[in-house]
């Protein structure tokens, strides 16, 4: 399914040219890093300790054989992972058996935000992506504590209308 999806492709942004593509795990460090490099990411545990790698790997790992997921990576000219997201394809029987796309663990490094690249990333998502996998509705969520993430999406078109719930699973 996702896997149909024409990659890499390039992408244009302010801070220059970049190349969006699938994750690999080579990238595994830098993705870990990108989570790291955000507070409210850092604050759940997200802090690129070399005791979680192994988690961390196995996650990739799952995303990557899962068809319905697709793990990506924006890098720079020098091949530097810059920023990230996670696509996954849901059938619904909900809007008359409407397939949405989900975007989800959207990141860009900090020392790059507000470069374009975040909105060049949501671009292709929106433009390509969605049309390509037959979906007609992007989804994502995002913490009520962002609410620079919040304007930068609305900034893109996309609407608050729902309110999110989670529930804490304890390991057992």
């Amino acid at each position: 399914m996702l896997d149909d999806l024409t990659l890499p492709v390039p992408l244009s942004a302010h801070a220059g040219s970049f190349t969006l593509r699938s994750a690999v795990p080579d990238d595994l460090d830098a993705l870990m890093a990108l989570l790291s490099d955000d507070p409210i990411s850092a604050a759940r545990g997200d802090v690129a300790a070399a005791g979680d790698r192994e988690a961390y790997a196995a996650a990739l790992l799952a995303i990557v054989e899962d068809p319905a997921n697709v793990l990506l990576v924006v890098v720079d000219a020098a091949g530097s992972v810059v920023g990230t997201m996670q696509l996954t394809r849901i059938p619904g029987m909900a809007r008359r058996g409407s397939t949405r796309l989900l975007v989800e663990a959207v990141r860009v490094s900090s020392a790059l935000r507000s470069s374009g690249i975040g909105s060049a990333m949501m671009r292709w998502v929106t433009d390509v992506a969605a049309p390509a996998l037959g979906t007609s509705l992007v989804q994502l969520t995002s913490d009520a504590a962002r609410t620079d993430a919040h304007r930068f999406y609305e900034r893109l078109g996309f609407t608050g209308s729902h309110v999110g719930f989670k529930y804490r699973v304890e390991p057992s």
